[in-house]
């Protein structure tokens, strides 16, 4: 865990060692982590937003021949495809795998309980608003396959949500990741997307105790 704390909080540096080692294949692995992350189900920790960010801010970057294009198109089919993945796993395993062992010691029971007041709030457009929240996006998809949703209604609004993601995302990093005062304090700006990234969800459980109440 330590070691995936460490690759967050300091992804532009891991991320040069990748591109130094692996050259054209930094777009599979990068594509790979973001599909991993959302359509492997017990793989939320994974980074998100911060990889976006942080390989778009190189590909602005000549030294290291990155083409922010590729990036946008990878980064977009990656989530539309993990996002189904993990519909359709929701769909048609949702309560067995629930209630194994393997799958509550890695996803907790609130998380399941937030998402899912999060789709009673929200309706359909919250699998658009979950693409930006860590956790809740990888189980959004997970949660809204269990409970019978519709695949056509998913993804119209998995479509909207990853594109706004997406341009989002790498259109910050892409024009901003490289200002000197970002670079200097690299990892205070990721520390930063993570808790802005966080903070819907905060505040909704923070509602959903004070409601009980």
């Amino acid at each position: 865990m330590s070691q995936l704390i460490d690759f967050i909080l300091h992804i532009d540096v891991h991320l040069v060692t990748i591109v130094n080692l692996f050259g054209d294949w930094t777009y599979l692995i990068l594509f790979s982590i973001i599909f991993i992350e959302t359509g492997a189900v017990i793989m939320p920790f994974l980074p998100g937003d911060s990889l976006l960010f942080a390989a778009s801010a190189m590909s602005a970057n000549p030294k290291y021949s990155l083409d922010i294009w590729i990036f946008v198109a990878l980064f977009w089919f990656a989530a539309v495809l993990g996002d189904s993945l993990n519909f359709f796993i929701g769909h048609y395993l949702g309560k067995k795998l629930t209630k194994t062992k393997f799958f509550s010691r890695i996803i907790k029971e609130s998380d399941l309980k937030r998402t899912e007041d999060f789709f009673d709030k929200h309706g359909g457009i919250a699998i658009s608003l979950a693409r930006f929240m860590p956790i809740i996006r990888t189980l959004a998809p997970f949660v809204y396959g269990g409970s019978g949703g519709n695949f056509k209604t998913f993804i119209r609004y998995c479509l909207i949500g990853a594109t706004a993601w997406v341009t989002l995302c790498c259109g910050a990093g892409y024009f901003f990741g490289n200002f000197p005062i970002v670079k200097e304090h690299f990892s205070l700006i990721i520390i930063g997307i993570i808790a802005v990234s966080l903070i819907p969800a905060i505040i909704g459980a923070i509602k959903s105790k004070t409601s009980k109440k």
